[in-house]
């Protein structure tokens, strides 16, 4: 098991990127959540695979069709964050 935190920028609040990023989330069998900053990054915590984390940072590389992701960062995190499921905030 591995855990990881991504900030993304770019065009990504008001674009369904959180409902999105849960969707893949949940799909690839992650824990975590998705949460709007307010300086207009969305943070993503993800827990499980380290194979589906590594699939999810891919996909937040560009996230939905109405997003435009400008940098995506990451750090590690510990998966005692993630509680259980997958949670939009």
């Amino acid at each position: 098991m591995s855990a990881a935190r991504f900030y993304v920028s770019g065009k990504v609040q008001g674009v369904w990127f959180r409902a999105s990023t849960r969707e893949q989330a949940v799909g690839l069998e992650l824990r975590g959540y998705a949460n709007n900053l307010r300086d207009g990054r969305v943070e993503v915590l993800a827990a499980g695979d380290a194979a589906a984390i590594e699939r999810l940072a891919q996909w937040l590389r560009h996230g939905p069709p109405n997003a435009r992701v400008d940098r995506l960062e990451r750090e590690p995190a510990g998966e005692d964050e993630a509680g259980d499921g997958f949670v939009c905030g």
